[in-house]
């Protein structure tokens, strides 16, 4: 191998064993920070497994050995009857005509091949002889899947009425509610020797009657508990848990308006709530309008389920969408429970079945085309519709019986499936605009962090700018400064030499004050942090050797002053130059020999004193002499910083009072 391709292979190797160090170092950190999350998960999946169970087992009737009787051999016979009758209190079987066919159940007949011509209505006896030990002292149960007819229920057992149902005609739930009659003890002094089920029926009905289970209450009541919760407790829990998705929906589109899908949302859960009662609501099939609602409902819900797809693939559909507005319509107005309306036959209800089962496969297939490869949504609501079809012609078969009365309806589940899969969508809906929230963010922070990179080098390029600025009216003023006050006193001082004029001591003074201008000027530079005290005590250095070469004493009776945010190298030099002026006037004409500095605060600014012990002078005629240059420069200087002064003098010698502000621009009378 050559030693380039080595190198790259090695550097790779490395980069890639680094790598997977960095992860394998991140997998425990990462797990640890989701151990809580898991364990919940895990919490929660495990309670559902061990209700799942124990719902399983209870429903599975474990029971001991021998205590419970499956009852599966009978025998039938039919008997014409001119129409509903109210059953005897009791009946001996030996009454009845004695054509009876033996059979086993679970039983089905067919009303095509067994239900003779012309009489009104049929009876339909179901005969079981019952053959095994009972413990007549405990209490019992006959539990059975499912007893199907439209006319009234009657069983008697040994002989004795003990059930009765469906007296003012079949139930909208009564095949979906399973058979419970029990049997306390001391009800029968003998065991369970026969039961005689009597079902009353149109000729046209298919009855059919499952298998029975005799045994101890206890044993069986989970059977029927469970069976009962899966076919009509669960299904009344997913038509609520859809109807308040739908309300919440509503909600939705009330703040949203603009988009009508929550709406149509809504729609249809409160149409399928409303198709979907017959399954739990204990009322009678008859002409009323509670089953004109229930007929028609699912008319209304193809048709929202329509638009919905509608609303998905984006298609017009103007044909389809006529049609699926007018059969509502006719098949509402059809079978509206008034006199003139067509009867509600099972013949003619098939009829309408027929029609709305013809009205989802057009939908679904139609929809199904339009949105397969526009819309994974429309994907999801046309799988809804398909699991639904397929499910309402499983709950087809039950009732015309082609599957046996054991089965399930799982019509009561479309509810269910149409709510997951329009809950998916709207899952996928939630789980997407979390995602472009989170994109949004993610590129506002980028761009915020951009604008923060720019803005600190706006502000970098600001800060030069501004530091050259100032540098530069630094060195402007200090020009100026120098030019005015240190220039022209040596351009004078030049010139009285040139002409002879000074003699040698006085250009020696000159010289000094000279000097000790330059220095003020170096003074005013350095930092005093708003510190008055501080710029005081570099004047006290630089002045307090010239101070004891005249024989001045100093006295420096200073206390703390509050901080002169304001304070800056123009002002300091103006205050530096007011304080030298003045002790250097005492100096030349006063011939003091004690000086004293002190400083004062007040409410809205600090003062600087300057007393002396020397001969005093007359302040007003020397401010209006034009030799009082001096004070005028000072008074001058005091204005440049909002400030004042002011001189009180006499013949015990001369107070000198600078005031200057806290904050400028607040001006204080003294």
């Amino acid at each position: 191998m050559k030693p380039g391709i080595r190198g790259f292979w090695t550097a790779n190797s490395v980069r890639t064993s680094t790598l997977r160090s960095a992860v394998i170092d991140r997998a425990p950190r990462r797990f640890l920070k989701n151990l809580p999350a898991l364990a919940a998960l895990v919490f929660s999946v495990t309670l559902l497994v061990a209700l799942g169970a124990f719902l399983s087992l209870a429903g599975s009737g474990i029971q001991r050995s021998g205590e419970c009787l499956h009852l599966t051999k009978a025998s039938w016979q039919e008997v014409e009857t001119p129409g509903y009758s109210a059953p005897p209190a009791s009946l001996d079987s030996h009454s009845l005509p004695q054509a009876w066919h033996a059979t086993a159940l679970p039983l089905t007949m067919h009303p095509l091949a067994t239900a003779p011509a012309g009489p009104a209505n049929l009876i339909t006896w179901v005969r079981l002889g019952v053959d095994g030990p009972q413990a007549i002292t405990a209490s019992w149960a006959l539990y059975g899947i499912r007893l199907k007819t439209d006319g009234p229920i009657a069983i008697y057992i040994n002989g004795k009425l003990m059930y009765r149902a469906q007296q003012r005609g079949q139930q909208w739930n009564s095949l979906f509610t399973p058979l419970w009659v029990g049997l306390e003890p001391g009800v029968s002094d003998t065991p369970v020797r026969e039961i005689v089920i009597r079902l009353e029926h149109s000729p046209a009905y298919p009855v059919a009657v499952s298998s029975l289970w005799l045994g101890p209450a206890d044993a069986l009541r989970g059977r029927y508990q469970v069976r009962q919760w899966l076919q009509e407790g669960l299904p009344a829990m997913l038509n609520a848990a859809f109807l308040a998705v739908g309300v919440f929906a509503l909600f939705v589109w009330l703040k949203r308006c603009h988009e009508p899908g929550y709406l149509l949302f809504f729609n249809l859960s409160a149409i399928a709530f409303a198709a979907h009662l017959h399954y739990y609501v204990d009322l009678p099939i008859a002409h009323d309008w509670f089953g004109w609602l229930v007929l028609n409902s699912l008319c209304w819900l193809l048709t929202a389920v329509h638009f919905l797809l509608r609303l998905l693939h984006g298609r017009p559909l103007r044909w389809l969408s006529r049609g699926m507005i007018a059969a509502p319509l006719l098949i509402g107005v059809a079978s509206l429970p008034l006199p003139w309306a067509l009867p509600n036959s099972p013949p003619m209800l098939a009829a309408f079945y027929a029609v709305e089962l013809l009205m989802a496969m057009t939908v679904g297939f139609v929809g199904g085309i339009c949105t397969w490869r526009s819309s994974r949504e429309g994907r999801l609501v046309v799988v809804a519709i398909a699991i639904s079809v397929l499910l309402g012609m499983s709950d087809w078969a039950l009732h015309n019986n082609v599957i046996g009365p054991e089965g399930w309806f799982l019509g009561a589940y479309t509810n269910g499936v149409t709510f997951t899969l329009l809950g998916l969508l709207m899952y996928r809906r939630y789980v997407n605009a979390i995602d472009e929230v989170e994109q949004v963010n993610a590129g506002l922070a980028q761009r915020l962090r951009l604008r923060e990179v720019e803005l600190e080098e706006s502000h970098q390029r600001l800060r030069e700018i501004e530091q050259r600025q100032l540098l530069s009216d630094e060195r402007q003023r200090l020009m100026q400064d120098m030019h005015d006050g240190l220039g022209s006193t040596l351009i004078s001082a030049i010139r009285s030499v040139e002409q002879g004029r000074m003699r040698d001591i006085e250009v020696s003074q000159l010289l000094k004050d000279c000097m000790d201008d330059l220095k003020l000027a170096i003074d005013s530079m350095e930092p005093v942090e708003a510190d008055l005290l501080l710029l005081l005590a570099t004047l006290r250095f630089r002045l307090e050797p010239r101070m004891e070469s005249a024989n001045v004493a100093l006295m420096w009776n200073v206390q703390e002053l509050p901080a002169l945010s304001w304070l800056d190298p123009s002002s300091a030099l103006n205050i530096l130059r007011i304080v030298q002026e003045c002790i250097a006037n005492v100096l030349r004409h006063t011939r003091a020999t004690v000086i004293r500095v002190a400083t004062s605060a007040a409410a809205d600014g600090v003062q600087v004193i300057i007393e002396d012990n020397g001969q005093g002078f007359d302040v007003a005629a020397t401010l209006w002499r034009a030799g009082g240059r001096g004070l005028h420069n000072q008074q001058r200087r005091a204005q440049a910083v909002d400030g004042r002064v002011a001189w009180v003098s006499g013949e015990t010698g001369t107070r000198f009072t600078l005031w200057l502000p806290l904050q400028r621009g607040n001006l204080a009378v003294m």
